[in-house]
């Protein structure tokens, strides 16, 4: 994997105050994490089923607050066989009580990356932190008209009639899910192009299905020459290194989802190939190791 963020994807335009971008190559594709900026996040949420004095340490070992945290949330645009991928599209702009995400328009536009030009979604999952992008003004209209729109079949049939039995989802917050993937529905069925199983989206880009998180819950992995990348969704969060056994309050399956995650935590451990996630603090670039029964997260370092 080489890093490089002076002459890949999304390298031109205007610069921002914050870091909001990280450029990297996996063999001949060009690999650009996009930070939609952050969500607030009940800490509880993290493990609906640790104990809580468990959780508080962990959060303390972490110097975490104990209440609210301040969640990342990650966009990747991968460019490789003359195609232009939006591996999901972040929150989109219309939830006035998270003003500090929903900012995908202005970054790709300051990253030089016309929306005119994105040939192909993948969307991992349906709830609205990653496909709220797609139905905001401020980029739907942008985009092309023969876009097309990669997801597990099993997810476009869940979100028919979705079952939150097994989550614990603020009741606000259920409703708008709900709303959110209506309208996506609606307003994408035409260019769907759904898969069961795995599709190869572009040269060396395969998304799969995992299930577990929702569903037609999917990854996304990246691979050329010798090189190797997967995005996972939201499959890992910062507290499933420690504790991959803790369940997170927007899983639809918690132990499926549990499941998911252990066997690819373990997979990326032995391969040693890169990680990214929805969740993991930006750039969320980094490698998985094992530590005794669980893993250990290992941030790669910035290259400038």
């Amino acid at each position: 994997m080489s890093l490089d963020n002076t002459a890949l994807l999304g390298s031109q335009g205007p610069d921002e105050l914050v870091p909001s971008r990280y450029a990297l190559r996996v063999g001949e594709i060009e690999v650009l994490v996009i930070s939609d900026g952050v969500l607030p996040i009940s800490a509880t949420t993290l493990a609906t089923n640790a104990d809580p004095a468990d959780l508080g340490a962990w959060l303390d070992d972490m110097f975490l607050p104990p209440d609210v945290l301040e969640w990342p949330l990650n966009v990747v645009v991968v460019r490789s066989g003359g195609r232009t991928i939006l591996i999901d599209s972040g929150l989109g702009m219309e939830y006035p009580d998270f003003p500090r995400a929903g900012q995908l328009a202005m970054r790709l536009e300051a990253a030089g990356i016309a929306p005119a030009s994105v040939t192909d979604v993948v969307l991992t999952h349906l709830h609205m932190d990653h496909v709220g992008g797609l139905l905001a003004d401020g980029l739907r209209s942008r985009l092309r008209p023969d876009l097309r729109v990669h997801l597990a079949a099993a997810e476009a049939e869940f979100w028919a009639s979705p079952d939150f039995s097994r989550t614990s989802i603020p009741p606000p917050v259920v409703d708008a899910l709900r709303s959110a993937a209506s309208r996506f529905l609606d307003d994408y069925r035409s260019q769907l192009r759904p898969f069961e199983a795995e599709y190869e989206v572009a040269p060396g880009v395969l998304v799969s299905r995992t299930g577990g998180h929702t569903p037609g819950h999917s990854v996304v992995r990246l691979a050329s020459g010798g090189d190797r990348l997967t995005f996972a969704g939201d499959a890992v969060f910062a507290v499933g290194f420690d504790s991959p056994e803790w369940y997170n309050g927007f899983e639809h399956d918690p132990e499926e989802a549990a499941r998911v995650r252990v066997r690819l935590l373990r997979e990326l451990a032995s391969t040693g190939e890169p990680l990214v996630a929805t969740h993991l603090s930006f750039p969320s670039v980094g490698r998985v190791a094992v530590a005794g029964d669980v893993f250990r997260w290992v941030p790669a370092w910035w290259e400038y």
